[in-house]
Parts: C-alpha cells; structure tokens; sequence
C-alpha cells in the first residue's frame, strides 16, 4: 500500500474540538457540541478564548463587591436594600465562576488540539522523511 502523503495533509487541515459539557447537566444528556475550523486559525480562537477568561477575571472581582454589599446606614431601608442585593451579587457570582471554568476547560481542550496538530505534523513529516531516505 502507498503512502499518500497529500490524504494525511488534507486530513490536518481541519481540527476538531468538543465543547467542554455544561456543568448544570447530567452527564447522561450527552456531551457539549463541537467545532471544527482551519488549522491556522487556533492561536487566533484560543487568544480570543484567553481574552474572554481575562474580562470574566475582572467581572469576577466587580461580582465579589456586589456579592458583599453592606448597607450604606442602621435603619430597616437600608438592611432591607443590603438583604436584596447580596443575593443578585452572590447569583452572578456563582455564575460568573462557571462560565470562568467552562471558558478554562475550553482553553484547555484547544491547547491540547494544538499539541496534537503539533504532534501529527512532527509524526507525518518524519514519515515522509523516511519514505523519502528508501
């Protein structure tokens, strides 16, 4: 059987990646979906993945202030207003940390992808090296 060195390419040219699960879903409801694009476009969806997990970051400190309101006085008003805040801050808080693990867990599903480009390049050219040397 020959080596077809330009099959081998044309299936390095696409990478696919699962999306990480929802974490708010059993497992028995089946995996997240999955994406595929070009090869050479990952380092420009992984920065954008990372520029995501850096404003989620900054939101997640914003979220922590919300989350630990104090009432701004001693009278009812003023308990009242901090017994309704907390509970929003504390809910976006949570919801915040998700979203930020989900985003990591993607990140990382990506890199790993990448490796792999990087891993089955290194194998196939080696390949081609030694058919190349028969």
């Amino acid at each position: 059987m020959a080596y077809d060195s330009n099959a081998e390419q044309n299936r390095q040219e696409k990478v696919t990646v699962s999306a990480p699960a929802n974490p708010d879903k059993p497992a028995s409801t089946g995996g997240g979906g999955g994406f595929s694009f070009d090869k050479d476009k990952i380092d420009g969806i992984i920065k954008k993945w990372t520029d995501l997990q850096a404003e989620l970051k900054k939101d997640y400190r914003d979220a922590n202030l919300m989350a630990n309101v104090k009432a701004p006085g001693k009278e009812f008003a003023s308990g009242d207003w901090e017994k309704l805040a907390n509970p929003s801050g504390k809910a976006f808080l949570e919801q915040n940390q998700k979203m930020q693990d989900y985003v990591k867990n993607y990140i990382d599903q990506l890199t790993a992808a990448k490796q792999k480009i990087a891993t089955n390049e290194a194998e196939t050219q080696s390949s081609l090296n030694k058919h190349k040397a028969v």
